[in-house]
């Protein structure tokens, strides 16, 4: 699976440095998420972040260093989120309604929506030249459904005539698009639906009518 090239952190930083700089990541990434990207300045972040002009320009000299940066941060907090051990690499479909669960379970979920959702869905309309950045994202998120769907297929849990890549394609698309039209009725329902959706056309290729069952006891 490739890695995103996005923003890599200086190699000399101090202790206090690192902590400078994620403390400017942190800011930027929500001043960026609620007033979009061109609508954040240099000012708004100083402020928020608490650092000098020289400061944030040491960490970040240009607008496009700072969106690489918060691309990579966000991309280090979903893809963390994705990879835990709660969902066993999605090898099953319980690990599958596992992580719709949880999705519909966050409380905020239809008011924050996907902050990386979000800065690609503007990214893609500026002229920052951060698209491979964002696509090469996209492609590890979608990858970790891809995976565990071809391990389901090794361990014959669905059949081999499933696709693995669109299937993980339709889990993807099924949260971008649950999570905006959630946000947009302020009730999770729309996102519960798609992924419930979703998740259960995966499970029309199982090899098994109670494959969710079996799978909960290891089987």
């Amino acid at each position: 699976m490739p890695t995103t090239t996005a923003a890599p952190v200086p190699h000399k930083l101090t202790s206090k440095g690192q902590a400078t700089r994620a403390r400017i990541l942190e800011h930027a990434a929500e001043l960026i998420y609620t007033n979009g990207v061109h609508a954040t300045n240099n000012e708004q972040l100083r402020r928020a972040a608490s650092v000098s002009g020289s400061q944030l320009n040491h960490y970040f000299p240009t607008k496009k260093s700072l969106v690489l940066a918060v691309i990579a941060w966000q991309a280090e907090r979903i893809l963390a989120f994705h990879r835990d051990e709660r969902f066993a690499g999605f090898d099953n479909l319980v690990a599958l309604r596992a992580w719709a669960d949880s999705c519909v379970g966050y409380e905020r979920a239809y008011q924050e929506g996907c902050t990386l959702g979000s800065l690609a869905s503007e990214m893609i309309k500026t002229d920052l030249d951060v698209h491979d950045e964002l696509a090469s994202v996209f492609d590890q998120w979608t990858g970790i459904f891809r995976e565990g769907i071809e391990r389901m297929q090794q361990l014959g849990r669905i059949s081999a005539q499933a696709d693995p890549t669109q299937l993980a394609n339709l889990l993807l698309a099924a949260f971008q698009g649950g999570i905006f039209l959630a946000q947009v009725a302020r009730d999770i329902a729309p996102l519960k639906d798609a992924l419930q959706s979703a998740i259960d056309h995966v499970q029309t290729f199982a090899t098994s009518p109670d494959a969710d069952v079996l799978q909960a006891r290891g089987a």
